[in-house]
């Protein structure tokens, strides 16, 4: 029997038409990937995928990464703005048991102090069995910064829904759980 954890499964969903289509190369998913390939130190396993905007489609893939591949995590880039296709939030809404309200205020407030149309991105987060769902903008420099905001409440969050554990790496992010 093996002493080395179960690699925690994180899932990158990129919601895009343009990157769906070839039209676009994806930015946000390999910008996820380096991001949590630097920061985490326990294993992972990461499953990076592209789909359509559109609140039906991105629903369906949420709960399919959730519900089949088992993700602890699924970090669901673009689509979260104002225009007319931008509906992840909306999807996730429709998958989850429980809305986590502070991940996206936190997410907004440090994007604020980069640009000023980050009052119009929608971010949020929620819970649907063990899989933490965080929705973040499509660009590489936005995500960067949300998940700079939020990460630190991440591993205690996974902790406490029964997903697997994730440590980081405390001179980049340090994560917070309480002292037992």
């Amino acid at each position: 029997m093996s002493d080395s954890p179960t690699p925690a499964r994180i899932a990158i969903l990129t919601v895009s038409d343009r990157a769906a289509r070839g039209e676009y190369e994806d930015r946000g998913g390999p910008a996820c990937e380096d991001w949590l390939r630097r920061v985490i130190t326990s294993p992972v396993e990461i499953l990076r995928r592209i789909t359509p905007d559109g609140k039906e489609q991105v629903a369906a893939d949420l709960t399919d990464l959730a519900d089949r591949w088992g993700a602890d995590l699924i970090l669901a880039t673009g689509g979260t703005g104002p225009a007319p296709r931008d509906q992840t939030p909306e999807a996730m809404a429709a998958v989850i048991g429980m809305e986590l309200p502070g991940f996206g205020e936190a997410m907004r407030a440090a994007n604020l102090k980069v640009v000023p149309t980050a009052i119009l991105s929608r971010q949020s987060a929620g819970i649907r069995g063990r899989s933490l769902i965080l929705t973040l903008p499509g660009s590489p420099n936005a995500i960067g910064t949300s998940l700079d905001a939020v990460f630190a409440a991440i591993p205690y969050c996974l902790d406490l829904i029964g997903a697997a554990r994730i440590e980081t790496d405390p001179a980049l992010i340090k994560a917070h759980r309480p002292k037992t």
